[in-house]
């Protein structure tokens, strides 16, 4: 007996001799073959600077569906692991919706504040109801709050693949919101101007996301014929320049400053437009117009670079649908129509910059080449395989909505490049060449540099409503969203980042979801198992019991 007791003391101390270890020691071990509970080096990065507290509050809980159970889950679980790295996260879980008196003005005040919810279907006690989800997390930290999207949708995802996307884009949508909190010292993008670019309230809405991370400026390179040499240090003053559809044709002496500022490090991202063609141009007594080519004069620099941007028209059976009204007066209706000349990209999933991305909205798209050159071109964005161009001039009419093209109108094919990632050593395209203007500090080698290049300057602009912008990637006649400005967003991100965090975008999670048909299949046989197993096992464990305790009094 003293001896039984004697290793039941010795059993308590060790037991709790490794509680009080653990409290002291944290470790964890991360067994799960796609290493979703273990944090990117990157993403460990984006909060270890915080010296205050970090409050999360997710907008998760109450009675929920099973896969926002599951999201919230794995919310929790990854904010636990942001923890482990530093104490000063905390969250908690809110129903932004319990004990309101007033639901619909606080639904309004939270879709004002940019908490789009998700609708979803409740069923309860044999009852079905429509309930509106908030899937966001707001950080807070000082004065300062970020929101943080919890659920990624794709066009045509199922439930599990949504579930999938929005686990697997949650490390990113964390690291992402804490990265603008802690950033100080900002990079700075120039806007150029002077070439007939977009105006501000078509930039607005993706001027206003990148200035959470950047410093936003303009620059007008119209001024290069006075004053060249002035351009170009105040150009190389900023990290990136943004050449958002520029109408009128460069010169070459703007060219050389832009070569310039490429060579000596400069980042750039071009949204070109090489045919003159708009919606509004349509909207005439005869539904119809001419595309036309744009004269940038681009092409001999862009050509050193390693692509052309053609003069031509992507005809792309997927596409997004236009709205035109039938009728006239009051009993005018408007219906969606499918318009081939918008095309609907998804993305290739190659690259960082497009993984886990919505599909993306172009308008009146152009097609690229890639020419073989040192540099290495990632194309990023590319027509389907049921496209063609068209080339210009070209008539454009409307009435195409009436004759539908049918998929036996297209060859099957590689698709057209719209958008190219081009990376390596940058070499002036005006070596070896007489150059335009006398540049101080000019140089023919660079070093290491990036630019993309993307064949639509309608990708980057958001709609109007009633003289305000609308957000980008927002249709407003069809009330859809598009994957727009989060491309750009990750492209920005990509041509100025540093740490590495978008790279966390490469991390792939693979949730294991129960298939529904096998559970209507096998339903009674687990039933049976559940019911009987444990009962058998009893049984058995009563009989071995029984059958000790008799050879036990035997001996």
């Amino acid at each position: 007996m003293a001896k039984n007791l004697k290793n039941v003391a010795l059993a308590l101390v060790v037991l709790v001799g490794l509680n009080v270890l653990a409290t002291l020691v944290y470790t964890r071990i991360d067994l799960t073959e796609d290493k979703r509970y273990t944090l990117s080096a990157a993403a460990k990065e984006t909060v270890i600077q915080f010296e205050a507290p970090v409050i999360v509050d997710i907008l998760l809980e109450g009675n929920l569906p099973s896969e926002f159970n599951r999201l919230k889950n794995e919310t929790l679980l990854l904010l636990d692991q942001f923890k482990a790295e530093n104490s000063k996260i905390s969250y908690n879980l809110v129903n932004p919706l319990e004990g309101v008196t007033n639901k619909e003005q606080t639904l309004v005040e939270l879709q004002n504040l940019g908490l789009k919810p998700a609708s979803v279907t409740i069923n309860q006690d044999g009852k079905t109801s429509q309930e509106f989800v908030f899937p966001w997390a707001m950080i807070n930290y000082g004065n300062k709050t970020v929101k943080v999207p919890l659920l990624k949708n794709k066009l045509g995802a199922t439930p599990e693949e949504r579930i999938n996307n929005s686990v697997q884009n949650l490390e990113y949508a964390f690291a992402d919101a804490f990265t603008k909190l802690t950033t100080t010292n900002k990079k700075k993008i120039a806007v150029l101007k002077g070439n007939g670019e977009l105006a501000d309230q078509y930039l607005a809405d993706f001027l206003t996301t990148i200035k959470e991370y950047y410093n936003i400026g303009a620059i007008t390179l119209d001024s290069v014929s006075a004053n060249a040499n002035g351009v170009l240090t105040q150009l190389n003053g900023f990290d990136m320049a943004l050449i958002a559809k520029p109408t009128l044709p460069f010169n070459d002496q703007e060219k050389y400053v832009l070569d310039q500022y490429m060579v000596q490090g400069g980042k750039t991202l071009w949204l070109l437009d090489q045919v003159a063609m708009e919606m509004d141009s349509l909207y005439n007594d005869t539904g119809s117009a001419i595309a036309l080519p744009f004269n940038l004069e681009l092409d001999d620099l862009l050509f050193k670079y390693g692509v052309r941007v053609n003069p031509v028209l992507v005809n792309d059976l997927y596409n997004t649908p236009i709205v035109m009204a039938n009728g006239s007066g009051n009993d005018s209706q408007y219906n969606p129509y499918p318009w081939p000349y918008n095309p609907m990209v998804f993305s290739r999933e190659n690259h960082p910059i497009n993984k886990n991305i919505e599909a993306i909205r172009l308008q009146f798209a152009n097609g690229i080449d890639t020419l073989s050159n040192a540099y290495k071109k990632n194309v990023l964005l590319q027509a389907s395989p049921l496209s063609r161009t068209e080339g210009i001039p070209k008539e454009i009419n409307l009435n195409l909505l009436a004759n539908p093209p049918k998929q036996e109108d297209y060859t099957p094919n590689a698709g057209a490049p719209l958008a190219v990632l081009i990376e390596g050593t940058f070499t002036s395209a005006y070596k070896n060449r007489v150059k335009p203007i006398l540049l101080q500090n000019s140089v023919e080698e660079g070093p290491n540099n990036k630019m993309i290049v993307i064949a639509d300057g309608d990708i980057v602009k958001n709609q109007m409503e009633r003289g305000r912008p609308l957000e980008l990637g927002f249709d407003k006649w069809t009330n859809s969203f598009y994957g727009n400005k989060e491309f750009l967003v990750n492209c920005v991100n990509y041509l100025l980042d540093d740490t590495g965090l978008i790279n966390i975008r490469n991390k792939k999670v693979s949730i294991p979801v129960l298939d529904p048909q096998k559970i209507a299949d096998t339903k009674q046989k687990w039933q049976l198992i559940n019911t009987l197993l444990p009962v058998s096992l009893l049984l058995l464990l009563g009989l071995i019991y029984s059958w000790y305790r008799k050879q036990s009094y035997k001996s």
